[in-house]
């Protein structure tokens, strides 16, 4: 079997790990450098506090087994930076508590580890001004450019190859079946092809000729200069988890704090919907820190490094779209993940792999399937 991966991001380097592993010929495509989009603008997270009970949280628990059992498997490459950390959700108004709270306990209900406590214990340089603070031990972090180019080593050691600067132009056909990919370095035939593009999912499906209604979501992070860790958990405010779930066009943020291993700081989150428009903004940037000061007061004696940002993959129902696209045999969907594309690409490529191989899945594929009820709309008003 050939398969062709349209994109080598993370999501696209796992499929292409998982599926090399059963022993499939894969070829993975990328017009830019691997791990060059939103791979690389992102913070790594594997989280599971963000996520309400539901599909996309069945996903992330799975994800986090396939990610433990991961960090040992990549060796022989520069470290992933697999850091076991935890979450800190914290409360500053009375409303922002009870949510919380609410939030938690069905969070719980579901199979999460969510413990309200005393924060201090947690973070002893946290503002006072809290109202109420929840612990998610289960939450990580990776370094997700070398987490990335760490699965395609791993890939192309169980034979799959990896082609960079190559762009995917248009479909071969075979009667109505997708029989392979028109590039810029010429025609290459599969029996398969999967569009794992992230947010340029969307163009690279209509030049295959199908519609799919993935787009970009602009972020901003700010970085701190290098100190002593005085964070020690991925902190953040009660509002990120309505940010994230929100479908407004509009500029939001909330605060996310934490320290890297090399000692810096970064600081989100913004989310807005304006194209590829990858300007940098002061008033994105003043938002991000003034919300960051909040939760930190220290960090008003900080200094900033640098600012960088990115684009994630925004569908309108928030699910990510993984499986066949019936619509034109032999097309596969790996896309959509928004801002959890990091912890959902280990189960997306196990989910993928299972479906496309005729293996019994480990979790239910229907809810990420294109032809989904709650796409519908969306597919055709994305034409």
């Amino acid at each position: 079997m050939r398969v062709i991966v349209v994109g080598a991001g993370i999501v696209g380097a796992a499929v292409a790990r998982e599926l090399a592993g059963a022993g499939v010929a894969v070829t993975v495509l990328d017009r830019a450098a691997s791990a060059g989009g939103t791979s690389a603008a992102g913070e790594g997270n594997l989280l599971v506090s963000d996520k309400g009970p539901g599909d996309e949280l069945v996903l992330a628990q799975r994800s986090l087994t396939l990610w433990e059992a991961m960090k040992d498997e990549v060796k022989g490459f520069p470290s992933i930076e697999y850091e076991a950390k935890g979450g800190l959700v914290v409360a500053t108004t009375e409303a922002g508590a009870a949510g919380l709270r609410s939030f938690a306990s069905r969070q719980r209900g579901a199979g999460v580890i969510a413990e309200e406590v005393d924060p201090h214990e947690l973070e002893p340089e946290l503002t006072r001004d809290y109202t109420a603070a929840v612990h998610y031990p289960q939450d990580a972090q990776v370094q997700p450019a070398i987490a990335t180019e760490a699965l395609l080593a791993e890939a192309r050691r169980r034979g799959a190859v990896v082609r960079q600067g190559v762009e995917v132009l248009s479909s071969l056909l075979s009667g109505d079946r997708l029989a392979g990919v028109r590039t810029t370095a010429g025609d290459l035939h599969a029996d398969h092809v999967v569009v794992a593009a992230g947010p340029w999912s969307g163009e690279v499906a209509a030049r295959l000729g199908v519609a799919l209604p993935v787009r970009p979501r602009r972020g901003t992070i700010l970085v701190t200069t290098r100190m002593p860790q005085r964070i020690r958990h991925k902190v953040y405010d009660a509002d990120y988890v309505g940010a994230v779930g929100s479908s407004d066009a509009a500029l939001q943020t909330s605060s996310v704090v934490e320290s890297t291993a090399s000692g810096t700081v970064l600081i989100g989150s913004s989310r807005e919907r304006r194209g590829f428009d990858g300007r940098i903004e002061a008033r994105v940037l003043s938002a991000l820190a003034a919300k960051a000061m909040v939760l930190f007061p220290f960090l008003a004696d900080v200094a900033v490094m640098r600012a960088y940002g990115g684009f994630r993959p925004y569908v309108p129902d928030h699910l990510p779209v993984i499986g066949a696209d019936p619509r034109l045999p032999g097309l596969w969907h790996a896309t959509g993940h928004e801002g959890a594309g990091i912890v959902l690409s280990a189960a997306t490529a196990e989910l993928l792999a299972d479906l496309l191989l005729g293996r019994e899945t480990k979790v239910a594929a229907s809810p990420f399937s294109v032809e989904r009820p709650t796409l519908a709309s969306h597919l055709l008003s994305s034409v």
